[in-house]
C-alpha cells in the first residue's frame, strides 16, 4: 500500500510528506471494507423493504426503499473512486486516478438530486391519489431502516472532515435514517388519526431537508472538477506566505488545485534575485505542506521578473 500511495511522491524535493493522508483516512483495509458493508447492508435491506411497501401498500416505503437503492449506488461510486484513488500513477496517468474520487463525489451527489426529485414526484402524486396504508408494518420496517442507515453513517462518521467521498456518503446515511424516521412518524401519525395526507406531506418535507444538503456537496464536487482550489485553503494565505519567504520578490503563475478528494497540489513561480538551492525549495515545500496540508509542491524559481515562461 505505501508504495502505491507514495509513487507518484519520486522526483519531489521533499521527503516530509511520508504519512501525509494518513490522518485523512483510516488504513486501507477499512477503507475498502467500509463501503463493502455499507453496500451488502443496504442491498439486504432495500429488498425487504420493498417487499414490505409492496405488501403494506405504502409508497411512502417504497420511495424510501427507491431511495436507499440510490444510496447503493452512491456508495459503490465512491467505495469504487476510492479504490481507484489508491492505485499507482501509470505512465500516461501521471496523476494517478485521484480525480476518481471527485467525478465519483459529483455524480453522487447529482444522483441523490434525482433520488429527491422521484420521492417528491410520487409524494405529489399520492395528494390527488390518498390511499389506505398499513401503519404497523411502515413503522417497523423503517425502524429497521434507521437502524441500517444510522449504522452505515457511523462507518463514515471519523472519515467525513477530510475527504469528500466519505462525507458524500455519510450525508446519505444520515439523509437516509432521517427519511426512515420521517417514515416512522408518519406511520405512527396515520395510525392515530387515519388522516392519509401525512405520508406525502412528511415525505416532502424530508425533501427539502435531503436537497439543501445535498445541494452543497454538488457546488463542492463540481469546483473540484473545476480545478477550484479546494475550500480548506485560502490561495491569497499561500501567495502572502511565498511572499514573505526569504529573498523573495515576487510571485506568480501561482496554482493550487485538487488532485484528489484528499490530495493538493500547488505550482508557482518565483522571482527571487539571489537564485535558490535545494535548502530554500525544500524550506518551501515544507512549509507549505505544514501550514496548508498541500502534499505536491512544485515551485520554479527565477533570478528576475522577465525570465518567466510566456503564461499569457
Amino acid at each position: 500500500m505505501t508504495t502505491a500511495e507514495h509513487s507518484h511522491d519520486h522526483g519531489h524535493a521533499h521527503d516530509h510528506d511520508h504519512g501525509h493522508g494518513h490522518h485523512h483516512h483510516a488504513p486501507p483495509e477499512n477503507w475498502d471494507n467500509r463501503y463493502a458493508i455499507g453496500i451488502a447492508l443496504n442491498i439486504a435491506f432495500v429488498a425487504i423493504e420493498g417487499a414490505a411497501g409492496v405488501f403494506a401498500n405504502s409508497t411512502a416505503l417504497l420511495a424510501d426503499a427507491g431511495h436507499n437503492l440510490s444510496d447503493v449506488l452512491g456508495l459503490a461510486l465512491a467505495g469504487g473512486a476510492a479504490w481507484l484513488a489508491k492505485k499507482a500513477a501509470s505512465k500516461q496517468r501521471t496523476y494517478g486516478y485521484g480525480k476518481a474520487t471527485v467525478l465519483a463525489a459529483l455524480a453522487n451527489a447529482l444522483f441523490l438530486v434525482l433520488a429527491c426529485g422521484a420521492i417528491g414526484w410520487e409524494a405529489i402524486r399520492r395528494f390527488g391519489a390518498p390511499q389506505d396504508v398499513s401503519s404497523t408494518i411502515v413503522i417497523l420496517t423503517a425502524a429497521a431502516g434507521v437502524i441500517v442507515n444510522g449504522a452505515t453513517a457511523m462507518l463514515f462518521f471519523s472519515g467525513r472532515k477530510g475527504d469528500i467521498n466519505a462525507r458524500g456518503a455519510f450525508l446519505h446515511m444520515t439523509a437516509d435514517a432521517a427519511v426512515s424516521a420521517g417514515v416512522i412518524v408518519a406511520g405512527f401519525a396515520i395510525a392515530a388519526t387515519g388522516w392519509r395526507l401525512i405520508d406525502p406531506i412528511v415525505s416532502i418535507v424530508i425533501v427539502a431537508l435531503i436537497l439543501a444538503s445535498t445541494l452543497g456537496l454538488l457546488r463542492e464536487s463540481l469546483d473540484l472538477a473545476m480545478d477550484r482550489a479546494p475550500d480548506h485553503i485560502d490561495v491569497q494565505k499561500v501567495r502572502e506566505l511565498l511572499l514573505t519567504q526569504d529573498g523573495v520578490t515576487e510571485v506568480h503563475d501561482l496554482h493550487v488545485w485538487a488532485m484528489s478528494t484528499t490530495q493538493t497540489a500547488l505550482t508557482v513561480h518565483i522571482v527571487r534575485p539571489d537564485g535558490a538551492n535545494d535548502a530554500f525549495t525544500h524550506d518551501i515545500c515544507r512549509t507549505l505542506h505544514n501550514q496548508f496540508g498541500i502534499s505536491h509542491v512544485t515551485v520554479q524559481v527565477e533570478r528576475a521578473a522577465e525570465m518567466h515562461c510566456p503564461s499569457h
